[in-house]
C-alpha cells in the first residue's frame, strides 16, 4: 500500500463543482451494483440448484465464492489505486464486474457460475472503497456529511433491497436476470467515470509487499470459509473447519509479525492505527455490518417458515427498513455538520437497540404493522449511525491515507457481516435444540393436566400424535431461539455505545488531497 511519503497531492480542479453531480451518479451506480449483489442472489439459490443440477450444499458456493473473493481482494485496493491510478482501477473493476455478471447469467453448470462469481468478487471488491474515497476527495470538507449520506444510501440500501429485487426478478423472469440486471448499470457507470473523472498521480515505483499480501489474503479467505461453512459442517467436529481455523490464525499471526518488523513498504499502513477516530470507527462499522446482515439473514426465514408470510409479503414488510435508512441518512447528512456526530451515532444505536427489543417481542400472532415498524425504526437507526460515523472516522485521518483507509473500512463491515450471520445462525441452531429439550421434559404420559389439555391430534399414545407434537414443539423452540437472537443483538448494540467516548469531535485542518478530481 502507498506510504504517506510516496503520494503526490494534486489540487482539485477549479470546475470540480460543475461535474460533481455527474460523478456522484456514476460512482453510486457502481456502489449500488456491487452491494446489491451481496444479497440479491440469495433468494434465487433454490432455482439455480434445480436448473444447474446442484445440491443445497453445492449451490451455497455461489454465495461463498463471491464473499471469499471480495474479502481477499478488498485490502489490495489501496496499493492498486496508488500504483496504477484510481480511475484506471475503477474502470477496470466496473468492466470486470459487469462482464462477470454476464458470465454468471450465461452459466450452464455449477463450475461455471462459481468461477464467474469468483471473478465478480475479485473485480467488485474495489468498487465500494474507491467510491467512498472519490466522494470524500471531490467534496469540500464541509460537505463530507452530505456526500457520505449519498454514499451510505448505496452501501446500506443495496443489501436491504437485494432479496426483494432478486425474488421479483426470479419469479417474473428467471434467476439469470439477477445477474443480467447489472449489465446496463455497469455500462452507464463506466461511461460516467470515463467522461467525468480525472486520473490521480501514478506511483510507478511503489513497492508491493508480496508476503504481507499473501498472508492477509489467506487469513481473510480462510476466515470467510470458516464462517460460511462452519454451521453446515458442525464446526470443529469437521476436519475442514479445524484446518481453516488453524490456517487463518497462523496466517494472521504471520501477517502481524511481518507488519511489525517491516522496515520498508508494508502491505498494511500502520499509520492508520495511530488515528483514534479511525480505529474506533472500524470497530463501530464492524457492528453496523453485524447488525444489518444478521437481521437480514434472520427475518426472512422467521417470517416465511414460522409466521406463515408468503414470499412477496415477507419482502414487502421488510422493505420499509430501507425507507427508514434513506430518510435518516438524508437528515443526518444535513445536520451532521451542525451537531456533534457522536450524538447522532448514539441516537442511531439507541433506535437500533429499540427496534431489536421490539423484534424480541414477536409472537406467532404478530401483525404485519409491528414487523414494518420495527424494521423501519431499525432502518432509521442504522442510517443515523452510518453517515456521521463515516464522517467522523475520516475527519482526523490524513487524506493521503484515504485509499488504504477506505478499503480497510469496507473490509471491517464485510467481516462484521460474516461473523454476525455465522454467530447468530449458530446460536439459533443450538438454542433451538436447547429449548426443544427443555420443553419436552414436561411432556409425558404421567402428566394428567397436560394430557387433558392437548388436542386429539397430539395424542401421546400414538406415533402420529407424537410426531405432530414433536413438530409443534420444534416450531415453538425455533421461534424462541429467534427471539433470543434478537435479544443478544440488542445487548451487543447497547454495549457498543460506550466506544463513542473514544472518538474526538475536533477536526484538524487537512493538507492538500490526493484528489480524484473531475474535468
Amino acid at each position: 500500500m502507498p506510504s504517506a511519503e510516496s503520494v503526490t497531492a494534486i489540487p482539485a480542479a477549479p470546475d470540480a463543482a460543475r461535474h460533481r453531480g455527474l460523478v456522484t451518479v456514476a460512482i453510486m451506480l457502481a456502489t449500488i451494483m456491487q452491494t446489491l449483489d451481496s444479497t440479491i442472489a440469495n433468494v434465487a439459490l433454490p432455482h439455480m440448484a434445480g436448473n444447474l443440477s446442484a445440491s443445497q450444499d453445492q449451490i451455497s458456493w455461489v454465495l461463498t465464492s463471491y464473499i471469499v473473493a471480495a474479502a481477499i481482494a478488498t485490502p489490495l485496493t489501496g496499493w492498486l489505486s496508488g500504483r496504477f491510478g484510481r480511475k484506471r482501477i475503477f474502470l477496470t473493476s466496473v468492466v470486470g464486474f459487469t462482464l462477470a455478471s454476464a458470465l454468471c447469467g450465461l452459466s450452464n453448470s455449477l463450475t461455471e457460475i462459481v468461477l464467474a462469481r469468483l471473478l465478480q468478487g475479485l473485480f467488485g471488491a474495489a468498487l465500494v472503497p474507491l467510491s467512498q474515497s472519490i466522494m470524500l476527495d471531490t467534496n469540500p470538507k464541509e460537505k463530507h456529511a452530505q456526500a457520505m449520506a449519498i454514499w451510505g444510501m448505496g452501501v446500506m440500501i443495496g443489501p436491504i433491497l437485494g432479496p426483494t429485487l432478486g425474488g421479483w426478478l426470479t419469479d417474473n423472469f428467471s434467476w439469470r436476470w439477477v445477474f443480467f440486471v447489472n449489465i446496463p448499470v455497469g455500462v452507464l457507470s463506466f461511461l460516467g467515470i470515463k467522461a467525468y473523472i480525472r486520473e490521480t498521480t501514478i506511483q510507478s515505483k511503489l513497492r508491493f509487499d508480496v508476503y504481507g499480501c499473501v498472508a492477509l489474503s489467506l487469513a481473510i479467505g480462510l476466515l470467510q470459509m470458516f464462517l460460511d461453512r462452519g454451521e453446515l459442517l458442525d464446526w470443529f467436529s469437521s476436519t475442514e473447519i479445524v484446518l481453516e481455523a488453524a490456517g487463518a490464525l497462523v496466517s494472521f499471526a504471520f501477517f502481524i509479525a511481518l507488519t511489525a518488523t517491516a522496515r520498508g513498504a508494508s502491505f498494511f499502513n500502520v499509520q492508520l492505527l495511530k488515528d483514534r477516530n479511525f480505529v474506533t470507527g472500524l470497530a463501530l462499522y464492524f457492528m453496523v455490518g453485524l447488525l444489518l446482515y444478521a437481521t437480514r439473514a434472520l427475518l426472512p426465514p422467521l417470517l416465511q417458515s414460522l409466521m406463515g408470510y408468503p414470499v412477496v409479503t415477507a419482502g414487502l414488510v421488510i422493505g420499509p427498513s430501507g425507507i427508514g435508512t434513506m430518510l435518516s441518512m438524508m437528515v443526518a447528512g444535513r445536520i451532521a455538520t451542525r451537531t456533534d456526530p457522536r450524538a447522532l451515532i448514539g441516537l442511531g444505536f439507541g433506535l437500533t437497540a429499540f427496534s431489536l427489543w421490539q423484534m424480541s417481542g414477536f409472537s406467532f400472532n404478530t401483525g404485519e404493522s409491528a414487523v414494518v415498524w420495527s424494521g423501519f425504526i431499525q432502518g432509521l437507526g442504522l442510517g443515523f449511525v452510518s453517515v456521521p460515523l463515516t464522517t467522523i472516522s475520516f475527519s482526523t485521518l490524513n487524506p493521503i491515507y484515504r485509499p488504504d483507509g477506505t478499503s480497510i473500512y469496507s473490509l471491517s463491515r464485510n467481516i462484521g457481516s460474516s461473523i454476525g450471520i455465522s454467530v447468530m445462525q449458530t446460536v439459533l441452531t443450538r438454542n433451538t435444540a436447547l429449548f426443544h429439550s427443555q420443553m419436552v421434559e414436561h411432556i409425558n404420559l404421567a402428566s394428567p393436566a397436560l394430557q387433558a389439555g392437548l388436542p386429539a391430534v397430539y395424542n401421546l399414545a400414538t406415533l402420529q400424535g407424537l410426531a405432530a407434537l414433536n413438530s409443534e414443539v420444534t416450531r415453538q423452540a425455533t421461534f424462541l431461539a429467534y427471539i433470543n437472537d434478537f435479544k443478544i443483538m440488542m445487548v451487543v448494540t447497547l454495549l457498543s455505545m460506550p466506544l463513542l467516548l473514544l472518538m474526538r469531535k475536533q477536526r484538524r485542518a487537512a493538507p492538500p488531497v490526493d484528489a480524484q478530481v473531475m474535468e
